[in-house]
Parts: structure tokens; sequence; C-alpha cells
């Protein structure tokens, strides 16, 4: 990788260097972009063990309160490919505007609504609001990221997608100490927070340098390269050597016909890029973990753990549990390499949902308090195995895979396939679960059988690769030149170097 081998005027600890400080606190505010959808997704299961919010939805019926739960992923459908339109001609940085305004104006109307479907509404306003917001943030710290510091990165951004559903569980445990409607209007109005720390962050965070290059305005995207990757120094190896490949390779994906969503069926490689980006969204849903993340109420209720206030316990518990081991997957991902992670997890994950199936059948049909009891550290194991390669990976492996004139389009169909998924699994779980009880569960272990084929056949490693890199695993009809760099590309570099001399 060449950040390890060419010369770079940067500190090796980045606390030190002044570029990279600056650079890694904007990031750090948009990797609350993540914790802004954990808290929206998750807020709906702490605000169903409080009993004023089951007064406000009394008079809805079944179908009804399952539209309510399934809103945030509605609106999240809706917004993600407007979402990557947004990202790709107004700038990753107005996207991410967009998308956190569209949040605090949905908290706002959902603390001050007495009335059911308004807050329906709201709720589907805020998952546009993550919808846009998850389109452009991710993208943004990719294309942004210092090289030697952007696989890490990426990884712990879906990875803090805990952080906020660990807020909204403590949020919500501490409302059942509150007496009225302020019970389930506070987690609501707590909403605003990440989104805000998303605003501060844009003061921070510059334009993606690829998105500028793509834009034509390479001066710029050359500019930011040098003052974040190098101190200023535009004749730094390093940044040299980024600005070259980002220049060839958007050069080779300049004509309009690379930036259609046909281009997605142009190639082979394409191709197996799109079936990867279609093939995560299901994973991420129906592996098993959407039963556990929005229904742990009913599941616990259904082994015997009847206690409001022990439903949240355990709640906050396992979100603390999982951010634990999502952040160890984020650096396990770095030093072993995604594919080796994604196959170990699967493998956990069948047989630890497989113990936990067999104990919840125990329990429900014969009665053994014991099996019961131990289906909740199965589901924990369960959870941890699920954290350490689909939460970091989820987000960070389309944006490596993608070339950068399909990056925001291809994000967009996981996203939107992850929503699709999470909204089926909302609507449906409750009747699924409440019609054959545990034996559902052995639907998620034949989906876990079919990811493990999947994964083995279909996903290549990308470890310790640049984004442009990666392409070469893809694109494997086409010759890749790695030497002096020629023609156009060489011309840009040579008129940034005499700058620099002059």
């Amino acid at each position: 990788m060449a950040s390890k081998v060419l010369q770079n005027n940067t500190n090796s600890s980045w606390m030190k260097d002044p570029g990279l400080r600056k650079l890694n606190l904007g990031i750090g505010f948009m990797l609350s972009a993540s914790a802004t959808a954990g808290y929206c997704a998750s807020m709906i299961n702490g605000l169903l063990v409080l009993p004023e919010f089951s007064k406000f939805l009394e008079d809805l019926d079944t179908n009804a309160k399952g539209l309510v739960i399934a809103a945030v992923s509605l609106g999240s459908f809706c917004s993600f490919i407007p979402g990557s339109y947004i990202a790709d001609n107004l700038g990753r940085r107005i996207c991410v505007l967009i998308g956190s305004t569209l949040v605090i104006i949905a908290a706002i109307i959902q603390v001050a609504t007495h009335n059911p479907w308004v807050f329906f509404a709201a709720r589907v306003l805020a998952g546009i609001g993550v919808g846009v917001s998850q389109t452009a943030a991710p993208l943004l710290i990719t294309e942004s990221t210092h090289p030697r510091q952007r696989q890490a990165f990426t990884g712990l951004y879906n990875a803090l997608w805990f952080i906020g559903s660990i807020t909204s569980a403590a949020i919500s445990f501490a409302g059942l100490t509150i007496l009225g409607s302020w019970s389930w209007k506070l987690p609501c109005l707590t909403q605003v927070f990440y989104p805000v720390l998303q605003l501060i962050g844009l003061c921070f965070v510059p334009e993606s340098p690829r998105w500028l290059v793509s834009r034509g305005r390479k001066e710029e995207g050359m500019a930011i390269l040098a003052k974040y990757h190098a101190n200023g120094d535009e004749n730094d190896e390093l940044v040299q050597d980024e600005f070259y490949q980002i220049c060839k390779s958007i050069n080779a994906e300049s004509d309009k016909s690379c930036r259609r969503w046909s281009t997605f069926f142009a190639t082979r490689s394409n191709m197996h890029r799109l079936s990867i980006c279609v093939i995560l969204g299901f994973m991420q849903e129906w592996s098993g973990n959407g039963v556990v993340s929005y229904y742990l109420a009913p599941i616990l209720e259904s082994v015997g753990i009847y206690n409001a206030s022990h439903q949240a316990a355990i709640n906050i518990s396992l979100q603390v549990w999982n951010l634990g081991f999502a952040v160890a997957g984020a650096m396990a991902a770095d030093r072993y390499g995604r594919r080796k992670l994604w196959l170990i997890a699967t493998m956990l994950m069948f047989i630890y949902l497989s113990a936990a199936t067999t104990m919840s059948g125990l329990f429900q049909e014969l009665h053994v308090l014991e099996a019961g009891i131990a289906v909740v550290p199965m589901l924990f194991l369960f959870c941890s195995a699920y954290d350490m390669a689909y939460m970091p990976l989820f987000i960070a492996y389309p944006a490596e895979i993608l070339p950068f004139q399909l990056r925001a389009k291809g994000l967009a169909i996981t996203l939107t396939t992850d929503s699709m998924a999470c909204f089926f699994n909302q609507y449906i779980n409750p009747v699924a679960l409440a019609a054959i009880h545990w034996k559902y569960f052995t639907v998620y272990l034949g989906c876990l059988v079919i990811f493990m084929g999947t994964i083995y056949f279909l996903f290549p490693e990308t470890k310790g690769l640049s984004l442009e890199e990666v392409a070469r695993i893809f694109e494997k009809e086409k010759t890749y030149q790695t030497e002096t760099p020629t023609s156009d590309v060489s011309q840009e570099l040579l008129v940034f170097q005499n700058k620099s001399s002059t």
C-alpha cells in the first residue's frame, strides 16, 4: 500500500500532527451520523416498554402500530436513492447538512404532537433525514481520510451505530421514572443531539477531494489533500500519488455513461459489485438480528421475563455489549481481513442462533425454566458474532469496492435494500412470532447457511488496499499501469509542482 512506502509529511501519531488533528476532529463528528441512525432505529424499542407510550398508541390497531414502529425504515427506504443524487451533484457536505436538519425538525414535531398519525409522519421524516445523511457521511469519511487511517475509520463508522442505540436505551430507561407524556417525549427530543454534532462537524471536515476532482475543481482537491494529508506540502510523495490515482480513476470514468444506473450491468465486474451491494442489504437484516434488535421485549416475554425494568436493563446491557464487539471487529478487520471475518462471524451466528432456538423450544414446549433463562446469554453471544463483521463492514465494504462514479449509487442500493428488508422485519416479525413462536428462528438459520456460501464465493479480500487499488480485484479484464504518471494526469502533477516551486 502506498501509504506505507511513500514519504509523507505527517507525524506517525495523528495526535501530534496539526493537519490530521483537524481532519480527524471533523471525521469524528461525522461518525455521529451512524449514531443518529442507531438512535432513531432503536428508539422505538425503548418506547415500547413505557406505559405512557402504550397509552399514546392505544387507539391504533395492530397493523397501524406496526406502521408506526416501521416508520423510520419506511422513510429511509424512500430517501437513499435521492440522497445519492444530492451527494453526487451538490457534494457530500451539503447532503449531510440536509439530512441532519431533517432529523432535527422531525424530533421537534414528535415532541409537539398529540396525534399518533402526526407522530408517524414525523418518524417517516426522521427516516428520510437519516437516509440522506447516511448516504453521504460514510462517503465523505471514506474519500477524505488519510490513507493509513481510512480502513479503521470506515470500520468504526457503522460500529458506532450502537452509541446511538445505547443512548436511546438509557434515555428510555430513565423515562420509566418520569410521570406523564414526557416519559416518552424526552427520548424523542434527545434525537437532536447527534444531528447537531454532524452540523458542528461540517465546520471542520473538508469536502471530499475526489468529489472536487470529479467536478473539475482539481486545484481545490489538491489543496485539500496537501493541507490535511501533508500539512500543506503539495510536493509530498504520498499526496502526489493520491492525486495521480484519483485523477486517473476519475478520468477513466469521465464519460457520462459511467454515471448511469445501467453502468452496473455494463461489465461483469460491475455486476459483481452490484450483487454484493444487494446481498449486503439482505444480510444485514435477515441474519436473525432483526428479531433481536427490534423485538427484544416480546422475545424476553416469551421466555418469562415480563418486568419492564428488567427488560430495559437487558436492552441497555445488550447495546453496550454490541458496541464493544463492533469496535473490536472494526479493528480486527483492518488486521485480519474482511473476508475471513465475514465467514467466521456467520458461522458463529449460526451456532449461537441454533442454540437459542433449541432453548426457546424447550421453554415453550416443555416449560423448562432453565432453558428459557439460557436464551438470554445465547442472544448476547449471537449479537457478539454479528457485531464483529456485519456492523463494521456493512458500510465500509461497499464503499471500498465501488468506483467513484458508482460509489454513492452503490451505497444507496445497499442501504435501500437494507431498509426494505428492515421494514419487512419490523412489520412481519411480530405476526410471525405470535403465530409460530420459537420456530420462526429456523427461517433465519436457513438464511445464514445461504449467506455463508455467498460470502465464500462472491466476497473478495480488500485488506490493506487503497480505494483505487481495490478496483484491480474486480477489473480483471483491464490492465492497470503503475509506472510514472503520463498524459493528462502527468500534466496536472507538473502544474502543481511548478506552482509549488515558484
